[in-house]
């Protein structure tokens, strides 16, 4: 099965329902049969909670009668169309598979039918490339460096099985992320991220526990250091076209959000914004602005053993997991955005035993030389002099930036290093430079 189970659940309408093991209807005609189950349905459809609206088992006829439809047409397309319905492999079972797109239509076919193509589509340019198995081929930078800026991280489950993920949107540094990717690059790598990491996760999680069913995530949005200034629209694209593309090609897929640390604004906002949304995506979401009650809350949504240490439980620090992505022998890396106009430096220490490597990455076509000193030493000998960073391309933030290592052999510490630079723009423009510190 190249590693893949088979899909081998197939549920019928009593099952949809939530009706099987009820007696055998008395009546043989199946008009009457129809009319009997229909009743059933309404009186199911009554009782039904609002966070098991349109799962398997939970299903009224005319849902029924969607599905069925909506089943037939995914078996027939077969191709393209139906991987998109399953685009978590067939492990998720064709009854959760197909509710899951059904819900995000609320079971009009039509829509949904609609939705799957548009989706065929829009994954049509990832699919070509196998969603870009490669980090780098999506970014043009390591995933490490990536999470530096915008750290995101999954780490063990929640206690209903689904995936614990981790993202700190309140430490993105977009000045930074446009230092070293594009929008474009960042999209590819959601799909990444999406097809070989989350989809991986949920169908580990079926292996280990073959009661899982509901592939979904517990999201934890970590609100810290948020400010409205961060708000702006280079930050707001990065986050709307991510959303894009889970709410189109992976639907119904938030099986809880907690919103910690969230600020005065937010939690303002939040009052508002709840109105507008349906009482089943806003029984979803949490905001805690306490530490102490956002710990607790945690703690019993998650075992203590997979919530990580910062956030009240005892698995490892996120900031830990987020190296651990470091490949190649890097261990983990430092980065600072140098806003240089005129003259500009950056520190950072290299721990006895260890080694460092030093990078820059902008889009100043202008430039800037750049010196790899030893801070302590005033007299020394630089490690490098005079290297010359530049742009060799145009303003156009869609194209890739330039990066540049300094070091010509990486500086054994124990040294505290001093980046030093140099603008050719002079003191009356500032650019943007991402100094890296890559530490082994």
């Amino acid at each position: 099965c190249n590693g893949h189970l088979k899909m081998t659940e197939v549920w019928n309408a009593d099952e949809l329902m939530g009706l099987k093991g009820a007696p055998e209807s008395p009546s043989s005609h199946p008009q009457k049969q129809q009319q009997q189950r229909r009743l059933s349905s309404f009186r199911h459809k009554k009782q039904v909670e609002p966070a098991d609206w349109g799962r398997p088992g939970h299903l009224t006829q005319e849902e029924v009668d969607v599905y069925m439809k909506f089943k037939e047409q995914v078996e027939s397309r077969g191709g393209e169309f139906r991987k998109t319905v399953y685009c978590f492999g067939e492990e998720e079972g064709e009854a959760f598979a197909l509710t899951r797109w059904l819900r995000a239509r609320k079971f009009v076919y039509d829509d949904t039918m609609i939705m799957v193509e548009e989706a065929t589509e829009c994954r049509a340019a990832a699919r070509a490339v196998d969603f870009y198995p490669e980090p780098v081929d999506a970014l043009g930078c390591s995933a490490a460096l990536f999470y530096a800026l915008y750290p995101q991280v999954y780490t063990g489950h929640a206690k209903c099985g689904a995936p614990l993920f981790i993202s700190k949107p309140g430490i993105l540094n977009v000045d930074g992320m446009e230092c070293i990717t594009t929008l474009d690059g960042i999209v590819k790598f959601h799909w990444h991220v999406m097809i070989h990491d989350f989809a991986a996760r949920l169908r580990a999680r079926k292996v280990e526990d073959p009661s899982f069913k509901r592939f979904e995530c517990f999201c934890v949005l970590d609100l810290a250091h948020l400010s409205t200034s961060q708000l702006n629209s280079r930050a707001m694209s990065i986050i709307k076209e991510q959303s894009f593309i889970d709410s189109l090609c992976f639907p119904e897929t938030m099986a809880k959000m907690v919103i910690v640390n969230a600020p005065r604004f937010f939690s303002l906002s939040w009052s508002v914004i709840k109105g507008w949304l349906d009482q089943r995506t806003a029984n979803k979401v949490e905001v805690i602005s306490s530490k102490k009650a956002s710990e607790k809350r945690l703690l019993e949504l998650v075992d203590a053993q997979y919530l990580p240490c910062d956030y009240g439980g005892k698995g490892p620090d996120t900031n830990d997991l987020i190296d651990s992505t470091c490949t190649g022998g890097m261990k983990r890396l430092f980065h600072e955005v140098l806003y240089l106009r005129g003259h500009g430096s950056v520190i950072a220490d290299v721990a006895e035993g260890e080694e460092m490597d030093v990078a820059v990455w902008t889009r100043s076509t202008l430039g800037a030389a750049f010196s790899v000193t030893h801070a302590e030493q005033k007299h020394g000998s630089p490690y490098v002099e005079d290297v010359e960073v530049k742009h060799h391309g145009t303003e156009d933030v869609t194209e890739a930036p330039t990066s540049v290592t300094l070091t010509k052999e990486r500086i054994v510490g124990p040294a505290k290093i001093k980046v030093k630079a140099d603008s050719h723009a002079g003191r009356f423009s500032t650019h943007n430079y991402m100094v890296v510190f890559e530490i082994y």
